[in-house]
């Protein structure tokens, strides 16, 4: 693998401690950081390619903790709903996608994600309806050629209708069918092994979507495969309703009772949560995949993060399906962290670095990667983002991190996945984008005239 030289940039590593190079230098060499430091690289540094990166910036590559990218062909529905009314309206959209419609909505968005400088993406595919084809593995082949490192989860959901849940029966599977898919996916794609570019996880949707069956043997089939577990969770006080009245207890209270929690769980939201509920988070190990843009464009509510952070949970960010947050880029959501944390509790609330932090290093906690990404530190994989701060929008901005988080979105100008470029000068250098948008538009096309 050609080695990389990146020089004259400033470094904001995201280490435990904090450091940070006005002006600093990045060596890649087989795919892993050898060498990050102050100032121009020792004498007699040498690459394969070296980028002269005066006047940008050096950050880890972003982690997308939550996404379900085949909602990327569904945008722009139910756009002044909430989430019940929302998902009623797209749910009988969704049981005509096929796998070659997800591919394509994959593919665009990871082309999204990758453009706005994440390197890293998990996916929460809930959704398999009947003849649909291996949707699971339509993500996977999509993120391989935008090559993201990816992270999918074998979603389900077994609690129909008829019996007293959301989704309409035709779109809701046996746990038999989930259990065996899920063990399918997982000796088919997942990859244990360093530096690997997938690793699934098991994924039940939510407690208005799933029985306490489902829960209680997926939980101990992921244990049992050595894989993570992902659900959403206390998104909206529609279900916090749900679960008060279908179980007699409050949603992390559920999960906690059916051996949901713990170090190996990441869940979705977490937008109405007790202080008990957040004392619960920290004593298990659960972490949270905040996503403020879809909170906000839902009218969820505001997430309590600094709340969860000062309690010692890990926080990582995510956009969402790109059905309740059409942007779709992570780049984006740190700015809305902020915002968020600064109408809940103050200006003080969260800091510019907060957000970045949550970004990288929160994320690849999540996703149990916090080893190898999520920082710009030697014997890490070489997931990195330059960004260039030259211009209009951010050139008068001492503070780099601020210019990144608080100021526009700054021009991507590389990222590396693996030490290998895949944005160079604002472009995509993995896949054809002009493809992406065409083939997006006719899976689009596609599945409104199924439905």
């Amino acid at each position: 693998m050609p080695s990389l030289l990146i020089t004259g940039a400033a470094v904001v590593t995201v280490d435990a401690a904090g450091t940070e190079h006005p002006h600093g230098h990045v060596l890649v060499r087989d795919g892993v950081v050898a060498a990050v430091g102050a100032g121009d690289p020792p004498p007699g540094t040498t690459a394969d390619r070296v980028l002269d990166a005066r006047g940008h910036l050096v950050t880890p590559g972003f982690v997308n903790t939550h996404h379900h990218l085949y909602q990327w062909a569904t945008r722009g529905f139910a756009v002044d709903a909430g989430l019940f009314d929302w998902l009623t309206t797209l749910y009988p959209v969704w049981a005509h996608l096929d796998a070659t419609d997800v591919e394509a909505a994959a593919r665009a968005g990871l082309a999204r994600l990758a453009l706005t400088g994440c390197t890293t993406s998990s996916d929460h595919h809930y959704l398999h309806p009947h003849d649909g084809g291996d949707q699971l593995a339509a993500t996977v082949e999509a993120a391989r050629a935008v090559g993201l490192r990816f992270s999918p989860t074998r979603g389900s959901m077994d609690l129909g209708r008829s019996a007293g849940g959301l989704p309409p029966d035709s779109v809701v599977e046996t746990i038999d069918t989930v259990l065996a898919a899920t063990a399918d996916a997982v000796a088919r794609h997942h990859d244990p092994s360093p530096g690997s570019m997938v690793r699934v996880g098991a994924a039940p949707c939510s407690p208005f979507s799933v029985t306490p069956d489902l829960l209680r043997q997926t939980a101990a089939q992921a244990a049992e495969l050595g894989v993570r577990r992902h659900t959403h969770l206390a998104e909206t006080a529609d279900e916090e309703e749900f679960c008060a009245r279908t179980f007699g207890a409050r949603p992390v209270e559920v999960l906690e009772d059916l051996g949901w929690l713990g170090p190996d769980v990441w869940l979705a939201h977490c937008v109405h949560l007790s202080d008990a509920d957040i004392a619960t988070l920290a004593r298990t190990g659960s972490s949270v995949a905040h996503c403020p843009s879809s909170n906000a464009r839902l009218g969820a509510g505001m997430a309590r993060a600094h709340d969860l952070l000062a309690a010692g949970v890990g926080v990582g960010l995510g956009v969402d399906g790109a059905a309740s947050s059409e942007q779709g880029s992570l780049a984006d959501e740190l700015r809305q962290m902020v915002y968020t944390a600064r109408l809940r509790g103050g200006p003080d609330a969260m800091s510019a670095r907060d957000a970045l932090r949550a970004a990288t290093t929160g994320g690849a906690a999540c996703l149990g990667r916090q080893d190898e990404i999520g920082s710009v530190e030697v014997g890490k994989r070489a997931d990195l983002a330059v960004w260039d701060l030259r211009g209009l929008g951010h050139a008068d901005l001492d503070d780099p991190v601020v210019a990144l988080v608080i100021g526009p979105t700054p021009p991507l100008r590389w990222s590396t996945v693996e030490g290998r470029v895949v944005v160079e000068d604002g472009e995509l250098r993995t896949t054809s984008q002009e493809r992406a948008v065409a083939d997006l538009v006719a899976a689009r096309r596609r599945v409104l005239a199924r439905a």
